[in-house]
């Protein structure tokens, strides 16, 4: 999935799950519960997502990105083990 300014944060958030402990991680803080941000995430883009958290729109976009990939990273052991 290429995340960009105007994708939706809902389609991140299906895609990869909640990603909130990862983007704490890079120094993005979480915005209320998880059931609060997947309310709010169906209307939010990317674009807004970053001015919401004050964050530029192209480091906001970084973040994001190493977010995905960790969690990529996270899971593909476990999907490569159930395949064996």
């Amino acid at each position: 999935m290429k995340i960009t300014k105007n994708t939706k944060v809902a389609d991140i958030l299906k895609e990869y799950g909640d990603i909130a402990d990862v983007m704490e991680v890079f120094g993005i803080k979480r915005v209320g519960r998880y059931s609060i941000r997947a309310l709010a995430a169906k209307a939010v883009t990317v674009e807004w997502a970053a001015r919401i958290h004050r964050v530029p729109l192209d480091e906001f976009l970084e973040i994001l990105e190493k977010a995905v990939s960790s969690t990529k990273e996270k899971t593909q052991p476990n999907q490569a083990a159930k395949k064996g």
